[in-house]
């Protein structure tokens, strides 16, 4: 027995795509991530963001008797929206246990970075500066505190690249303890052309490497320095360090066998700052 389909008119296939292609806008509305929102909060942290990186602020939420010329004026000089903080709303929005002091605001964490183009054109390399460029650092703690040290050592930017890595994220800009907003963030789409680029701006780069055949504490570092933190499992890309002019290591005991990714960073950038206090001032 043969079942005869019903012919499909012109009318009724337009109707089906045009169902098919809502269908597939509101699945891919459903799957596509919400834009994270990041709170800081009390009034130093917020002020030091107003310092250092105002564009990062969303909106601010203020208690109604808050009084501090300064902040507001500053609030309204960038435009910054600017919204009453009700009752319990605060513990809502950031936790019963955070002291906030009336101040909360919401940010944009992405609006911290800069191109690598634009960062090279603010900087004096003529003064021997130093950059950390992070090589697939998974831990948005380890950036964090990366982030921390570089500005804490006197280095100049922090070079992010876009794959592969942790983004900068609340957990990034929290653990940094408001570096974030002092040190310039910047993004590159890959390590190895960042490499290049630095490189024709003379910068010397240095790999940080358990089996690195440079022993830190030896180099004078009299040229522009880039170091390279690796991922806190595989290190740095074989790749990647054939690109490196140095590949460094850091003496310890015969009983560690390694030290964290962050930590290592630490060591070398004050390492590096010790050949250049004039960085710390």
């Amino acid at each position: 027995m043969t079942t005869l389909e019903r012919p499909v008119s012109a009318k009724m296939r337009s109707s089906r795509l045009i169902q098919s292609h809502q269908m597939k806008d509101r699945n891919q509305k459903r799957r596509s991530p919400k834009r994270e929102k990041i709170y800081i909060y009390g009034l130093h942290a917020l002020m030091e963001a107003l310092e250092g990186a105002p564009q990062t602020i969303r909106k601010v939420f203020l208690a109604k008797g808050l009084q501090n010329e300064k902040l507001r004026a500053k609030l309204e000089d960038y435009r910054i929206p600017v919204q009453e903080l009700k009752g319990d709303e605060g513990k809502e929005l950031v936790g019963r246990d955070a002291i906030h002091q009336g101040v909360i605001a919401i940010m944009a964490p992405e609006k911290l970075l800069i191109s690598l183009d634009d960062f090279l054109a603010r900087i004096d390399l003529t003064t021997n500066p130093a950059v950390a460029i992070l090589g697939e650092v998974q831990d948005p703690h380890n950036v964090g505190a990366i982030i921390r040290s570089a500005a804490a050592f006197g280095l100049s930017g922090v070079l992010i690249p876009e794959h592969n890595q942790a983004p900068v994220t609340g957990t990034v800009v929290k653990t940094s303890a408001g570096m974030a907003f002092c040190i310039p963030l910047v993004a590159i789409g890959n390590v190895n052309q960042a490499l290049e680029v630095l490189k024709k701006h003379g910068f010397w780069t240095y790999g940080l490497s358990m089996d690195g055949s440079t022993t830190l504490g030896v180099d004078t570092y009299d040229a522009p320095a880039a170091f390279i933190v690796g991922n806190e499992g595989a290190g740095i890309r074989e790749k990647t360090l054939e690109h490196c002019d140095v590949k460094l290591a850091i003496p310890m005991h015969s009983r560690t066998e390694s030290l964290n990714a962050a930590v290592s960073a630490a060591v070398v950038f004050y390492d590096w700052s010790r050949k250049h206090p004039e960085f710390l001032v």
